[in-house]
């Protein structure tokens, strides 16, 4: 296990400090705030910690309320919404300041036997023929240095892969707002279903608004042309997986209005099963002109 990996899992290890109260940390992300698939990852992880281990997870629906101060600890309050005969329902809000930055609700479901069907696999690359996300930054002479370092060091838990050109690689002019990731943890994981969960969860805020950077030829947070943040998240867990095994995160933007950008996308395990649906909002705005009224 790479020591990037093992110092993210330390991240998503949460204080329980009360019966339902759990105290998060932060670490410093591309941007000055806290990155968004963390909150996510350590709401689920308290969630998680309050179901039995027969119900893992199977959707979550979330909403970022306030940007989070990385340099504070955050504290996760669950609700037990429902615990059913075969579903349990937990809701979870996360505190910085003594004001809410996030709130989710999260389902859980004990295992059972129903009609099996899903969409296929679109093609894709073999992962191992791809370069891998140091490479491609590293390979950009208009990125700012410091920002390629930053996005490395953030990153460094996650072999990630794109297929094309990211959005801060080739901009400029409009491209299909299509994007196809291949991802998995630099490590290997223990054999628990949330814990793979959680790292998809937090993987999964990554790169789903790129589609929409492409349907417009910008190049993103990196380059500066767009300035943005998550609003909404959804997902839902369909199939076993393992995140420490190749995921293909297959990613489209249908729309883009109003100052928000809307993704959609699909995991597939590397021997074409759904994994997993994610849907996200995210605020996406063109940087005024100075001067501009």
């Amino acid at each position: 296990m790479s020591q990037a990996l093992q110092d993210l899992l330390d991240l998503l290890d949460l204080e329980q400090i009360e019966e339902d109260i759990f105290r998060g940390r932060s670490r410093s992300a591309v941007v000055p705030r806290v990155f968004g698939g963390q909150v996510a990852a350590q709401a689920l992880v308290a969630a998680g910690r309050t179901v039995p281990e027969d119900r893992p997870a199977h959707s979550l629906h979330a909403y970022f309320l306030r940007p989070g101060d990385p340099g504070a600890p955050i504290v996760y309050t669950v609700d037990r919404i429902r615990d059913g005969r075969s579903f349990t329902t937990r809701r979870v809000v996360a505190v910085q300041h003594g004001k809410p930055i996030f709130h989710l609700s999260a389902s859980f479901q004990t295992y059972e036997d129903g009609l099996d069907h899903q969409e296929p696999m679109p093609a894709s690359p073999d992962p191992e023929s791809l370069p891998t996300g140091a490479e491609r930054l590293r390979g950009y002479a208009h990125l700012d240095p410091a920002v390629v370092e930053k996005f490395i060091e953030a990153r460094a838990a996650v072999d990630l892969r794109y297929v094309d050109e990211p959005p801060y690689g080739k901009f400029g002019e409009p491209r299909e707002p299509h994007s196809q990731v291949w991802f998995r943890t630099n490590g290997k994981l223990a054999d628990d279903p949330l814990l793979h969960v959680v790292l998809a969860t937090y993987v999964s805020d990554m790169t789903l608004l790129d589609s929409v950077l492409l349907a417009h030829g910008r190049g993103g947070w990196a380059v500066g042309d767009v300035v943005g943040a998550s609003l909404d998240h959804a997902m839902w867990f369909h199939r076993p997986f393992r995140a420490d095994e190749w995921l293909l995160y297959d990613q489209e933007s249908p729309s883009a209005y109003g100052g928000r950008g809307l993704g959609q996308a699909r995991i597939h395990t590397q021997d074409g099963r759904l994994a997993i649906t994610v849907i996200q909002e995210g605020v996406v705005r063109v940087p005024r002109e100075p001067g501009a009224s």
